[in-house]
């Protein structure tokens, strides 16, 4: 207690000291904790992002042409044909499991009175695991509806809530009855489409035409970018000459591949957390060479004060405590605010950017999601000031617990 007591004292008699000395521990910790959160924050919401869909799924969309063949020029729109279904279905069956299609359409969509518009996408039962879809109540589009060509719907429950109704009930499609069969989860950051058997989409509103729309598929056995870029170039390579398109060009069909997506987003997240790392960790030794250099200056200026304690009998080890537990003090004091002040900037944080949607086009994305840090790194990095600052302290410590009293008197 009177140690304590000794420690306070000295702190009140140096207060510029101790409040730069507590300072430069504070905001190592606080900058670190602000950005491995901000980090946390912008990691979260692109996983988030990526997560809305299977990883192991590819989309496929025709696009136009970057290369003249045969006679025709560049330039040229490609329609995917439900050839290409069965391209995709019959000739790369080692690697393709489930195929799908989307045709889209949009109309207004009544019953009775409410009425509103929306995309209407007629898909195979397989969309609801390559998109994540969740249900709510009743069911998705099953083999039957494909083959019968069924008029049926899945509505998000925003739609059905806006349109007050319920699974079992008949709306209008433009001119057509089709039946609410189920009710999925709408997500926050998505714009709803409804959802019908692809068959019955492409009957009313196909015209005619074998236009497949997009086709969906799942995938196996592509592990690595290598394997994932060889199928890419085979596939597109096998769709161009059913179009009479150049073999090499890669811009009349375009593949979205979830996995390579997931594979360079693993890899950007992995090179952003090392480099919040490395920024923190710099900011972290910013604040233990403030708490070293400060600590020198104090020895200094108290050399004297040590002289007359070793000239009355002091031992070299009270010195060299007194030193220590001052420094363990003021570094866990202040380490511990660092702290909380971190994980209070990241909760303003997440409480106003963490709530900002950017319009993206096809959905609203979240750009800031979560942007917490861990308990567990909070002390880790508040234990390593402190251990840090002790060790800031033992040396000059050492060294003035080593004097001669002599010595230490003469000290100016």
């Amino acid at each position: 207690m009177e140690l304590l007591n000794e420690i306070w004292q000295t702190a009140r008699r140096n207060k510029l000291r101790t409040a730069l000395t507590g300072f430069a521990v504070a905001w190592g910790i606080f900058m670190l904790i602000v950005l491995l959160g901000a980090g946390n924050g912008l990691i979260n919401a692109n996983l988030k992002q990526t997560d809305r869909f299977l990883s192991n799924s590819m989309v496929v969309f025709g696009s136009e042409t970057s290369m003249p063949y045969q006679g025709m020029k560049e330039g040229r729109w490609i329609h995917l044909k439900e050839r290409d279904i069965d391209i995709t279905d019959q000739e790369f069956q080692a690697i393709v499991d489930e195929v799908g299609a989307q045709y889209f359409t949009s109309g207004t969509i009544s019953n009775g009175p409410q009425y509103l518009n929306s995309s209407i996408a007629g898909v195979y039962p397989n969309h609801i695991k390559i998109d994540k879809v969740e249900m709510l109540q009743g069911r998705f589009i099953n083999d039957i509806d494909i083959k019968e060509k069924r008029k049926v719907l899945v509505i998000s429950n925003k739609q059905a809530k806006e349109l007050m109704t319920r699974v079992g009930q008949y709306v209008k499609v433009g001119d057509f009855a089709f039946m609410v069969v189920g009710i999925y989860k709408e997500q926050e950051n998505g714009r709803a489409n409804m959802f019908s058997s692809y068959s019955a989409i492409k009957s009313i509103y196909g015209s005619g035409s074998d236009d497949a729309g997009r086709i969906e598929f799942t995938f196996h056995g592509l592990e690595t970018g290598a394997q994932n870029d060889a199928f890419e170039k085979d596939y597109r390579q096998r769709l161009n000459l059913a179009h009479q398109v150049h073999p090499e060009d890669e811009s009349a069909i375009y593949l979205w591949n979830r996995y390579t997506q997931n594979m360079q987003m693993q890899q950007g997240i992995s090179i952003i957390r090392k480099a919040l790392w490395i920024v923190g960790l710099f900011t972290l030794l910013s604040g233990i060479v403030g708490v070293s250099n400060i600590m020198l200056i104090t020895v200094k200026e108290r050399t004297h004060e040590f002289g007359i304690r070793k000239a009355i009998g002091a031992k070299p080890w009270s010195i060299l405590k007194l030193i220590i537990i001052e420094s363990i003090i003021i570094t866990t004091i202040f380490g511990y605010v660092g702290m909380i002040l971190g994980i209070a900037a990241n909760e303003y944080l997440d409480a106003t950017i963490g709530h900002t949607k950017v319009d993206a086009g096809l959905f609203k994305a979240t750009m800031f999601l979560d942007p917490t840090v861990g308990l567990d790194v909070c002390f880790e990095a508040t234990m390593v000031m402190i251990i840090a600052g002790t060790i800031a302290g033992l040396i000059p410590a050492l060294k003035a617990s080593r004097i001669r009293p002599i010595e230490a008197l003469r000290a100016e």
